[in-house]
């Protein structure tokens, strides 16, 4: 697999780039703002992430590995395909959507063009247990070290996973009134839905 291509930008379209890679040109595609920092003629790194299909083989470049990372992790979530885990790295910075995700920011997430409310818990969901250490430096704790507003996050995770008002709402109580483990809403919600029964 390419992980990253060293070479000279050959042209620029508005969605790829041709990097000559001594003699080769690679059809490399990215966002706007990966394309606006490259100029025709000039050396450029760029960290790929190399997408095999039984039709082709595409690759997708980031001015950076972190985003290249972000977009492979985003792709584990459900119905979250290269469109849009791209659109989510142009949109937000990594650090952004990662916070995001360890709070269950959906407000946050449904920034990301083609992301709904459904979609955004979905990837909390899908995601929270894989995103690794996160700096969660000015989000508002509660005592006992839960996130601000954890109760509708978790409320409204539900709902959207397919749970009525009210059965969200016993959840929501039963967790408080357990004192559930979990300082993140993506912990919380999981033990509510193990409350509730998966559907």
């Amino acid at each position: 697999m390419i992980a990253q291509l060293t070479g000279t930008i050959a042209s620029v379209s508005e969605s790829y780039a041709v990097v000559d890679v001594q003699g080769v040109g690679y059809a490399v595609h990215a966002g706007a703002h990966t394309l606006a920092n490259l100029k025709v003629g000039s050396q450029a790194v760029l960290a790929i992430s190399t997408i095999v299909r039984e039709d082709s083989i595409t690759l997708h470049g980031f001015n950076t590995a972190e985003e290249r990372d972000l977009f492979e992790l985003l792709q584990n979530a459900q119905k979250i395909g290269p469109r849009i885990a791209r659109d989510a790295v142009e949109v937000l910075r990594p650090d952004a959507i990662r916070r995001a995700i360890a709070t269950g920011d959906t407000a946050t997430l449904t920034r990301i063009p083609g992301v709904g409310q459904k979609s955004a818990e979905r990837i909390v969901l899908d995601l929270a247990d894989k995103i690794g250490p996160v700096d969660l430096g000015g989000v508002p704790k509660q005592p006992g070290g839960r996130p601000g507003g954890w109760r509708t996050q978790v409320s409204q995770g539900l709902q959207a996973l397919g749970w009525s008002a009210k059965e969200a709402e016993t959840a929501v109580e039963k967790l408080d009134a357990e004192g559930a483990d979990g300082t993140d809403v993506p912990s919380l919600l999981k033990q509510a839905i193990r409350l509730l029964g998966k559907r």
